[in-house]
């Protein structure tokens, strides 16, 4: 039996475990803080008004960085910077993003467990054990999983309207714009309808103002989609950059790649129609059909047979 002391114990350890969770959270996500506040706070010259929210924040950060640690990779090893690369292109590319995120999974895995020992609490030893280890897992996991599904959708919001903005972007540097104010004007013109693929094409420009180099610029685009498409739009601006051949007539014949790619996968998938029809043919329309056609004459056989007085 469990007793009132480790109920206690249990429940000061779930909220202790949902309050880091949340500190985790919002060190994560944390909209408010821009780049603007993160430059004030690094050259020290942030309001005395806003001393408070600074010393918050950094005591949210201390906090995460020491509950990460017990999920968290080493930093510069190749599972820290994979890490890393994931929460950039899920969209999680705030200072401290690993901490948060490792700190939310240790958390969970923590909690979760917990929970289910009060939830059920007149089980047994051997029972909750295997639940607890089962639910831990699931904590552990879980924000893997979020991760994993905020990159797809990303990936797939991208390469929905990349091939119109690749033709846009063409049709902008044929026009006599250089590359930077064509990614600028590409970027501003699919905001409203592509604003993920909008963002990336901003923050490329955003870091050649900075002084980053083109080359560095669009290798890092690359790394922040984690595209193969994307991946060679890079190496085709690349090698443009590097050789000094025709940055239009490249995208060109890129956009008439990725245009067949794009065809490709749609006759692809149109082909899948047939199959997938066939089976749901043979798993549904066909017993109907059958019940429907065999029906009245295997209940005639049934009423003469069966039911036919001896």
């Amino acid at each position: 039996m469990i007793t009132n002391q480790v109920i206690v114990v249990a429940i000061l350890a779930v909220i202790a475990a949902v309050v880091l969770g949340g500190l985790a959270v919002v060190t994560l996500l944390n909209p408010q803080r821009t780049a603007r506040d993160r430059i004030q706070e690094l050259t020290q010259t942030k309001k005395k008004d806003d001393a408070s929210s600074v010393l918050d924040y950094r005591a949210v950060r201390t906090v995460t960085a020491q509950v990460s640690k017990l999920a968290s990779p080493e930093a510069n090893t190749d599972a820290g910077n994979l890490l890393r690369r994931r929460l950039m292109q899920a969209g999680f590319r705030g200072r401290g993003n690993v901490e948060a995120f490792s700190a939310v999974r240790a958390g969970l895995a923590f909690a979760l467990p917990i929970m289910t020992l009060l939830i059920l609490p007149e089980m047994n030893t051997s029972q909750l054990l295997m639940i607890g280890l089962i639910m831990a897992s699931i904590g552990y996991y879980a924000p893997g999983f979020v991760v994993t599904s905020r990159i797809e959708g990303r990936q797939k919001a991208i390469m929905k309207s990349f091939p119109d903005a690749l033709d846009l972007l063409v049709s902008s540097v044929e026009a006599g714009l250089g590359l930077d104010a064509a990614f600028r004007r590409v970027a501003d013109e699919i905001e409203g309808p592509a604003p993920v693929l909008a963002a990336e094409l901003k923050a490329v420009n955003q870091e050649v103002t900075a002084g980053v180099s083109r080359v560095e610029a669009l290798r890092h685009l690359d790394q922040r989609t984690g595209l193969e498409d994307m991946k060679q739009l890079v190496n085709v601006l690349a090698q443009a950059e590097r050789f000094g051949t025709s940055v239009a007539r490249a995208l060109r014949v890129h956009a008439d790649l990725v245009r067949t790619k794009r065809q490709l996968k749609a006759e692809e998938k149109a082909a899948q129609i047939s199959p997938k029809l066939t089976v749901v043919m043979i798993l549904f329309i066909m017993p109907s059909l059958f019940a429907i056609l065999l029906g009245p004459a295997m209940v005639q056989v049934f009423r003469q047979y069966v039911q036919q007085p001896k």
